[in-house]
């Protein structure tokens, strides 16, 4: 059966058929919707997802790494009930409520009280613009308005509304737009795949710190901020760093007077084996970007936590000197109510420290798995599994995804990387399903296609 119908059983036809008379997917490439059809889900089930013929699909990427505790969590289901029952929003500009107030508040606990205050959005690259715009902002009311610039990560991705791809090195995303788009300065990725013979990840980090060093001590007077996504680039393909890149860009930014914008909205919330990435490297950021798994998956939610310092520099009769920024649904308060239920059931199932077994049987059974198949870098990072594979032909990543659901799973491969980023919920027997499928999936596509013409999108 080709793959344009593999997956167009009687239930599920009708939905995908309106869905691309109606529906503009996002990172998808319309003409590819034929042969991809759009899987269309009827009910999730803790780590699964169900079709309209109640076909079941592993969520293997969280549902784009926003679920962290399952589909139809009862605990959370429960929270939003009691919430609904309540109200379900109120402005937050002359208005404050409980889940908002209580949020803020945990949230900064378990920074230490480094980061003071939060300011609510409601998507991740909203998050990034507010933490640009907050970073200049702050240097202006303190008679700096000259730092107006931005330094980021050769390949870093962080959100592709124009202020946030400002910031964002992936050409997939960003060339089209590229007239409408400041420049920021490029640095070297820490990736430790990019290790010189004799190198390791420590010395990787130390190779591309210096590379930001010189640049600060050139330009720190009209820089504003340094943004990184601590410990994983996800988008540019899952590369990971180690956490002494992180210590050394602290230093750094201390050193020549500027910011740094820790962007976790996809490595927080447990993502990489602590709840905030910068814990492992022992430092805190000016400003750090939530959101993704911040509501556990369940509404949009995202925020910036900074620091009281900063927070004070914008208390002042002057209207010129306030952050008027706004969104009218910040700090929804279901959205909020959801996040804490979240914060619970981390609390309540020692979420973290489970994790470290689940991580340890994944990478595991997927290593053993793996041995003489045509790949590269294997590496975890906590709940962050990925492998880059070889000689992978035409359309890899659009193969891989619609073999892996044959299988059973919902996967995307980003490029020629496949990752896995399970909910937090998983069990032994759904991580050896997991992995067994992907292996399946694998062996299936690692044959290079033959169709002429063709180029590989990655998916994310």
């Amino acid at each position: 059966m080709p793959p344009s119908t593999a997956f167009s059983t009687s239930a599920n036809t009708s939905w995908q058929q309106r869905s691309r008379r109606h529906v503009w997917h996002p990172c998808t490439q319309s003409i590819r919707l034929e042969a991809v059809p759009p899987l269309p889900i009827a009910r999730g089930e803790g780590v699964w997802l169900v079709d309209h013929d109640g076909r079941r699909y592993l969520d293997a990427t969280s549902s784009w790494w926003v679920n962290l505790f399952g589909h139809a969590h009862p605990a959370i289901n429960a929270a939003l009930k009691d919430q609904l029952d309540a109200f379900s929003h109120v402005m937050l500009a002359g208005c404050t409520h409980a889940p908002a107030v209580e949020l803020a508040e945990r949230l900064s606990a378990l920074t230490g009280h480094a980061l003071g205050h939060c300011f609510y959005a409601s998507d991740g690259a909203s998050a990034v613009e507010i933490a640009l715009k907050m970073s200049f902002h702050a240097w202006r009311n303190a008679g700096r308005g000259g730092k107006q610039n931005f330094v980021a990560l050769r390949h870093g991705y962080h959100g592709e509304t124009l202020g946030a791809l400002h910031v964002t090195d992936v050409p997939v995303f960003r060339d089209a737009y590229a007239p409408l788009l400041a420049n920021a300065h490029l640095v070297a990725s820490p990736d430790a795949r990019t290790a010189l013979p004799g190198e390791d990840a420590v010395a990787v980090a130390r190779r591309a710190a210096a590379e930001l060093e010189a640049l600060l001590a050139e330009r720190h007077a009209t820089i504003a901020a340094v943004i990184v996504e601590p410990l994983v680039q996800c988008a540019t393909g899952m590369a990971m760093h180690d956490p002494d890149y992180l210590r050394l860009v602290r230093a750094l930014c201390d050193r020549f007077d500027v910011h740094l914008v820790a962007d976790e909205i996809a490595v927080g919330c447990g993502r990489t084996g602590t709840f905030f990435a910068c814990e492992q490297a022992g430092i805190w950021p000016d400003f750090l970007c939530l959101s993704k798994g911040i509501s556990g998956g369940y509404l949009p939610l995202a925020l910036v936590m900074t620091r009281d310092a900063i927070y004070e520099g914008f208390v002042d009769d002057d209207v010129a000197r306030s952050f008027l920024h706004s969104h009218s649904y910040t700090g929804n308060a279901l959205a909020c109510r959801a996040a804490l239920a979240m914060l619970d059931l981390f609390e309540r199932e020692d979420a973290l420290q489970r994790n470290l077994g689940r991580a340890e049987r994944l990478i595991g059974r997927l290593g053993e798995g793996l041995r003489g198949m045509p790949v590269d870098h294997l590496r975890q990072r906590g709940m962050i599994t990925a492998f880059d594979v070889r000689e992978t032909g035409a359309r890899f990543a659009e193969r891989f995804h619609l073999a892996a659901r044959a299988n059973g799973l919902l996967m995307r491969p980003i490029g020629s990387t496949v990752y896995l980023m399970p909910p937090y919920v998983i069990g032994d027997d759904e991580i050896d399903l997991l992995v067994d499928g992907t292996l399946a999936t694998l062996q299936a596509v690692a044959e290079p296609a033959h169709a002429e013409g063709a180029h590989d999108v990655a998916l994310a």
